[in-house]
């Protein structure tokens, strides 16, 4: 292991004055290319040294990053680079014809070949050149390392919300001023454990907003970083244990896969030196979580924001467990508020749409060319982010579900989260999606897709169900799916399961 901190992704590691002076050239290479501050760079590029080293070039040059999931094809990946009118992509040599072809006129790319090992991680059978793009290491060989400072530092990328209707809009931030840039990364130190010289792991793609802002704030503070190629449960724990991982940050999903190893496999990892487990991203069911701490300890800290508005609300362990099922308190001088249908606050206890006030050194934000839709999700000066869910007589904020995924059967609102997390903690159930179809009486009726070992059945499912939920929550329909569309960040595509059913009726899917 080395003594000083470093950058690292399967079989390329770089220290940080590498690292510096290669961004230093990206920069002058993008300022080479006519990119001047303020306009976006895309990159659809799977985890690597280089996603990072290239992120650090565009802040240099002043410019902002656009960070694109590389699942993308055609129509999407055609709209997303349009709509940010990105001068030039950055993108690994699998997608390049693919986002050369999406690309708008006059629009450059640029290619990054994947070194052996990490094509291995990936898969991927062929690496070589396309021969039609510039070659990354060549690009970058004939730039000269000097570059004036930016006129102002702007903070983070820019990110593309996936949205429950039409295209998906960049979340666009106002640039941040020194004093705020250190309050946001000195929050992070105290709620993440991210801090100098820290040894943190990366699990999971970089294209989202959670591990994407944890890595370049371990990059700014200096941390040892390594990236896992992709997340699998054992290699975790295994990169945990050779590098002696003291702070990572997982999404439920993650400690499910976890929990479901054997023990054996689980305790013959050495995870001692682990002081930081960080979650976010979805709800984390009850059982998950308190299984989680039993194995991991009080190392559990949970938070709750968006790409819009950052960490709101942030709980310990010891909060938790006294508030269980909570994401939160508000902390840094957020604010939570709880709307109902007629506009109104309501009292500790009831559910509502959640509405946040984001920490005092979050800028403000708008929709790249979209600011109507910026405006349509405030209310004096607090926003959505579409959630509903209840503050307790504490403060502490608790979710029950998307405002777009509530069931409402008979006038009754129904919340899948709450159905789902009762079905995980089945012997047998790996995973599960719960969501609404059409139901000629009474509207909506309750659908479970599930993901179960063999032999369990759909009748177990229920019969399961009948003991711990209400009659009108146990799924009319179950259906066992051998494995539910899910992105590696652990985001469930519930509207790829929906759309069957909705086909022909008059619902959002």
């Amino acid at each position: 292991m080395v003594t000083e901190p470093a950058i690292r992704c399967a079989d390329r590691e770089i220290g940080y004055p590498e690292f510096g002076e290669r961004a230093t050239r990206i920069a002058a290479g993008l300022r080479a290319e006519g990119i001047g501050e303020g306009e976006l760079v895309a990159l659809v590029l799977r985890n690597s040294v280089e996603f990072l080293e290239i992120v650090a070039g565009v802040g240099l040059a002043g410019a902002r990053p656009v960070p694109v999931n590389w699942h993308l094809r055609g129509p999407e990946l055609r709209h997303l680079l349009a709509d940010c009118q990105a001068r030039l992509v950055f993108t690994q040599t699998e997608f390049a014809e693919t986002v050369a072809a999406a690309a708008p006129p006059g629009c450059a790319v640029v290619e990054v070949v994947p070194t052996e090992r990490l094509a291995a991680e990936y898969g991927i059978t062929h690496t070589g050149a396309h021969g039609a793009h510039p070659l990354f290491e060549d690009w970058l060989a004939a730039q000269e390392p000097r570059i004036e400072a930016p006129a102002q530092s702007v903070f983070g990328a820019v990110f593309y919300t996936s949205g429950t209707t039409g295209n998906p809009k960049g979340v666009l931030r106002a640039p941040l001023g020194e004093e705020a840039r250190h309050a946001a990364l000195g929050s992070l130190e105290t709620r993440m454990g991210i801090e100098p010289g820290v040894r943190t792991l990366i699990p999971a793609p970089l294209y989202h907003t959670a591990p994407y802002g944890a890595a370049t704030s371990a990059v700014l503070v200096g941390a040892d970083i390594t990236i896992a190629p992709r997340f699998t449960p054992e290699s975790f724990l295994r990169l945990l244990a050779e590098r002696a991982v003291e702070q990572v940050q997982v999404v439920p999903t993650m400690l499910v896969r976890l929990l479901d190893l054997p023990e054996q496999v689980r305790t013959g990892y050495d995870l001692s030196a682990l002081r930081f487990v960080v979650h976010a991203a979805a709800p984390c069911p009850v059982a998950v979580k308190r299984a989680a701490i039993d194995w991991l300890g009080p190392i559990l800290y949970e938070y709750y924001g968006g790409t819009e508005t950052g960490i709101v609300v942030w709980c310990d362990t010891e909060q938790w467990l006294a508030h269980e099922g909570t994401v939160g308190a508000p902390v840094d001088g957020a604010a939570v508020r709880i709307i109902g249908a007629e506009g109104g606050e309501l009292p500790a206890g009831e559910v509502g749409t959640v509405y946040v006030r984001p920490a005092t050194s979050w800028p403000d934000f708008t929709y790249l060319g979209d600011d109507a839709k910026r405006r349509a999700i405030e209310l004096d000066g607090y926003v959505t982010l579409g959630d509903m869910g209840y503050l307790d007589g504490d403060g502490f904020l608790h979710l029950t579900d998307r405002a777009t995924d509530m069931i409402i059967s008979g006038g009754v609102n129904i919340y899948p989260a709450e159905i789902e997390a009762a079905l995980l903690g089945m012997t047998g159930v790996r995973d599960v999606a719960v969501f609404g179809i059409p139901d000629a009486e009474y509207g909506e009726a309750v659908a479970a897709h599930v993901e179960a070992e063999a032999g369990v059945t759909e009748e177990d499912i229920r019969e399961y169900a009948r003991g711990r939920l209400a009659g009108f929550k146990v799924p009319s329909r179950v259906v066992l799916d051998g494995a539910l569309p899910r992105e590696e960040s652990g985001k469930l595509f519930k509207r790829r399961l929906r759309e069957r059913y909705w086909q022909g009726h008059a619902k959002r899917i």
